[in-house]
């Protein structure tokens, strides 16, 4: 066999080396998933979910009863009318509940505006339209700034390239309960996580619901 007159003997085995190496590694990995945890975001995760473990279990919704005769939770929803407390408490029995898309019911599973319409109805006694969209331009609802939250406000969020295309129910804290997505389930998490912040579009209360 003839070498190319431009390659050596000693570069023609170098090549070889190279190739047989790079073939032993393996093809190129390509980006990680979107949802693949990486060390630090997986650490972040694990935190943010410590503390909303630990903010469910003061109000003693999850896990052990909190310690003390129950003053927190009074302090913390003191500047709420009634038919807000009642609708966070209402809510905080749903945890758990499967998310299906057009659900209305616990049998059958809820969506994120399903969730917040049966709320709204067994609570306030306030029927609202079907879709988040409608609820966010509902005009008996009152638009809230977001500094001004309060327990059983509803909050709205783009998450499918639409205004007002996810809804939630504020409960304190900078949290909110809501159904997320297909396969997850009625659940609480804080609003001043990345994904949700850069998402927030607005906040509406009813005003059987204001202080």
């Amino acid at each position: 066999m003839l070498l190319p007159a431009r390659l050596s003997l000693p570069s023609l085995v170098l090549a070889l080396l190279l190739s047989t190496s790079a073939a032993q590694a393996g093809p190129k990995q390509g980006p990680p998933h979107p949802d693949a945890a990486q060390p630090a975001a997986a650490s972040a995760s694990q935190a943010e979910g410590n503390a909303l473990e630990r903010f469910l279990q003061e109000r003693g919704w999850t896990g052990p009863v909190a310690e003390g005769d129950g003053s927190l939770e009074e302090d913390w929803l003191t500047p709420v009318r009634d038919g807000a407390k009642r609708m966070v408490h209402a809510a905080m029995g749903f945890l758990g509940v499967p998310y299906v898309r057009g659900g209305n019911d616990v049998e059958q599973g809820l969506d994120c505006s399903g969730f917040t319409r049966l709320m709204f109805e067994r609570t306030l006694g306030l029927v609202l339209p079907r879709r988040a969209e409608e609820q966010a331009r509902l005009s008996t609802l009152v638009t809230i700034p977001r500094d001004q939250l309060k327990p059983g406000d509803l909050v709205f969020f783009n998450t499918m390239r639409r205004t007002f295309s996810h809804v939630g129910i504020y409960v304190g804290e900078g949290k909110f309960i809501h159904a997320p997505r297909a396969g997850a389930v009625v659940r609480v998490e804080d609003m001043r996580a990345a994904y949700w912040s850069k998402r927030f579009t607005g906040a509406r209360r009813a005003p059987t619901a204001s202080p």
